[in-house]
Formats: C-alpha cells, structure tokens, sequence
C-alpha cells in the first residue's frame, strides 16, 4: 500500500532483526504478501521463526479465504509441519454478511479430513 512504512517480508524480518528484540515479531499478511510477492509456502518456510501472527483473506478481492487463487489447506497444514503456534486472523470482506462468510470455517471445523496436511 501506498505510504506504508514496510511492504514485503524481507524489509519487515531485517528491521526485526537489526532491532534483535526476541518479543518484536512480523505480521505475516497473506493476502498482501501473495498480491505483493507471491510464493507463499516458500515465504513462510524461510521466515516461519520470525512470524509472531499470520493474517488470511482470499485472493482477489479480499473475501473468504475459500474463494481465489490462495490454497489454504496447504497452507495450513504447511504451519503445522513448520511448528507455527501463534494466532490466525481473518481480515476479509464477507460476500454475504458475517455468519455467512464464517461458511468456510465451519466446514474446516466439521471435517478433520479437509485440515489434515500430507
């Protein structure tokens, strides 16, 4: 985004770690670093120690995150693999309102077989 202070993974992981804080973490924004830098899983995997909290939303326009090009599952049971302990946040814009853009999650919490990673 236009006037922000930090835009990708790298600029926000080298501030962390030039401050060298162990508390000063970076919010790992899904939806902008897929629109911004792509390549997520490899994003994740090369910065997973320094990540203290992982925002979702779909790919384009910012709704659920079962809809757009982004592959959660994966990329969930990719956070599992890598250890990843912190908090999950949803920054979306529902297409029908707030239950009903929880659809997914229910779905998720219903069917174990549908988080389950390989």
């Amino acid at each position: 985004m236009p006037g922000y202070f930090l835009n990708r993974q790298d600029e926000a992981h080298a501030v962390c770690a030039e401050v060298g804080a162990s508390n000063l973490k970076v919010q790992m924004d899904f939806y902008h670093c897929q629109i911004v830098e792509g390549d997520l899983a490899m994003k994740l995997r090369q910065y997973i120690a320094g990540v203290g909290h992982i925002q979702i939303a779909g790919v384009p326009g910012r709704h659920e995150p079962d809809t757009g090009e982004i592959n959660y599952p994966y990329l969930f049971g990719l956070m599992d693999e890598l250890g990843y302990r912190g908090w999950v946040g949803c920054e979306y814009r529902p297409k029908g309102g707030t239950s009903a853009g929880l659809n997914w999650l229910r779905e998720w919490l219903r069917n174990p077989a549908v988080s389950a990673h390989p």
